[in-house]
């Protein structure tokens, strides 16, 4: 009798060491879907953190055009450089520089009379410009290291003065 207690023993050994052996490899094969998921996770959340500067960049890129041609465009003809805060934290999240704006063509948009001659040469010349200019931005983001380039064309209405002037 004894025997056949030992060979039981025995044999109720060898399962559990089977049991540990699948216990093990499946512990194995669920950290490597884990670490599969966080590095998908991790990849992800790159590419969308990658997307919303390039975004934030064309935004402020285009904020800077826009502060190009609601001054006095005819001042403004030169490379010029305007810091934007895009989050309105205080703080200078991105540097646009602008290039010299390039006239393209001039149309004219009216041929009118003078109206006046008291009025200036620039009110009573009575001919007004299409103007339509290539105007190129380029934002660097020190922090994130992103550079993005921004090529936009924009008409602008100039009178006689102007026109020659800036738009020869």
């Amino acid at each position: 009798m004894m025997a056949r207690s030992a060979t039981r023993y025995s044999g109720s050994a060898r399962q559990q060491g089977v049991a540990l052996i699948v216990g093990m490899i499946m512990l194995v094969i669920i950290t490597l879907v884990v670490l599969g998921a966080y590095s998908l996770t991790t990849s992800n959340s790159k590419s969308v953190a990658n997307m919303q500067v390039r975004e934030e960049s064309i935004a402020a890129a285009n904020l800077a055009i826009e502060r190009l041609i609601s001054a006095p465009f005819t001042n403004a003809l030169g490379t010029q450089t305007f810091n934007v805060d895009i989050n309105k934290d205080g703080v200078t999240d991105y540097v646009v520089n602008t290039a010299v704006p390039v006239c393209l063509r001039a149309l004219k948009a009216s041929d009118a009379k003078p109206s006046d001659v008291e009025l200036g040469a620039e009110m009573s010349s009575g001919v007004d410009w299409f103007t339509e200019w290539d105007i190129d931005a380029r934002v660097t983001d020190p922090a994130t290291g992103a550079d993005v380039r921004v090529r936009q064309g924009v008409r602008v209405m100039l009178n006689q003065t102007q026109k020659s002037a800036a738009c020869p």
